[in-house]
């Protein structure tokens, strides 16, 4: 791949090491990453940014990374990208799903720069590749402890937006908390958001007011920890482990590790060996981590926990097994049947017991 030196474009680009050049006079590596909230958030795009700080860690001066924040989705995404590139980038990973036609526009344009898209499905060029958590493995075990832990029997889920990687999440969670309490029930409030702590927050609120002692979120802020913990109810942390925002009651948190992906992808990137990739890993690679399950999970239903996540990384169980029928009742997995990736990755519909509508 063609190096290029060019000087950043803008000064909103933040840029991870100087300039170094490798000891025998290349230059290095700009590797960029697109992230749709603030590094601070302490959720998604925190753990997006620790892997990139690991990326110049591991690969020390033969890299430099650059990064913008807060990218709106949409039509600002594709200038966002474009700026970066012309300020020099090589290499860039956009890390929303939103970012998915934005991503694909600019790569038609610019085929020598590698592109890498988290949670998207469009591959329109050579040098576009795809990548993404199978967050639903998580949820299932957010699920099988949170319907243990519930007294109301009422468990509420913040929502960002109805695409499949969210509905999956909501299904996986909810199918394991029945499995384990036939009289829960879940209530969905969408917050049409990704980061927004005012809004999160007052998701949050909302479903306490409506009875919910445990609140799950598919959001990025630790705005619903807080709310969570004022109430005296159980929350768990999201894509980070937000520990420290809510020591008590907090149960537990999914975590996303992006380290060891991004440390993969740029070494292919640097000895030449990239080629486009869709990659879907979860619990058994280390995408997709469980943070410490606090003793204020009882004993048992941590020892349950833990067999279940060892199950899932052993490939000896599928969060999405059978018997499993639609929202409608009508059937959709038999009895053992597992489910297939084609459909979880269009996933656009709830399942049997789940009470209202998934948005337009």
């Amino acid at each position: 791949m063609k190096l290029t030196t060019k000087l950043l474009a803008t000064a909103a680009l933040a840029t991870g090491l100087a300039g170094a050049a490798f000891a025998d006079g290349h230059e290095p590596l700009q590797v960029g990453f697109i992230y749709v909230g603030p590094t601070g958030d302490l959720g998604w795009t925190y753990e997006h940014d620790q892997g990139r700080l690991a990326v110049e860690e591991h690969f020390g001066d033969q890299v430099e990374t650059v990064f913008l924040e807060s990218v709106p989705e949409g039509a600002d995404a594709e200038r966002a990208i474009t700026t970066m590139i012309l300020g020099g980038a090589d290499m860039v990973f956009t890390t929303s799903f939103g970012y998915m036609e934005a991503t694909n526009a600019v790569a038609g344009q610019f085929p020598d720069v590698l592109f890498e898209h988290a949670t998207g499905y469009l591959r329109e060029h050579p040098n576009v590749s795809t990548y993404s958590a199978r967050f639903y493995e998580g949820r299932a075990i957010q699920g099988h402890i949170a319907g243990q832990m519930t007294e109301s029997n009422i468990i509420g889920y913040i929502a960002s937006f109805p695409i499949p990687e969210v509905i999956r999440g909501i299904n996986s969670a909810y199918l394991h908390a029945r499995a384990v309490n036939p009289d829960v029930e879940f209530r969905v409030v969408w917050a049409y958001t990704w980061f927004d702590p005012a809004a999160e927050g007052a998701a949050a609120q909302a479903l306490i007011d409506a009875g919910a002692d445990v609140i799950l979120q598919h959001t990025d802020s630790t705005a619903p920890q807080a709310a969570a913990q004022e109430a005296g109810i159980y929350s768990f942390g999201q894509a980070s482990d937000m520990a420290q925002f809510a020591p008590a009651p907090r149960i537990s948190s999914i975590i996303d590790n992006w380290a060891p992906y991004y440390i993969e992808r740029v070494g292919m990137a640097l000895d030449g060996t990239w080629e486009q990739a869709d990659t879907w890993d979860g619990i058994g690679p280390g995408m997709v981590e469980i943070g410490e399950m606090t003793e204020a999970i009882p004993e048992e239903v941590r020892a349950s926990a833990q067999e279940m996540i060892d199950a899932i990384a052993a490939g000896e169980y599928h969060p999405f097994t059978g018997p499993i029928n639609r929202q409608d009742g009508t059937a959709w997995l038999a009895e053992g049947e597992v489910a297939d990736d084609g459909t979880l990755a269009g996933m656009d519909f709830y399942v049997e017991g789940i009470t209202g509508d998934i948005p337009n």
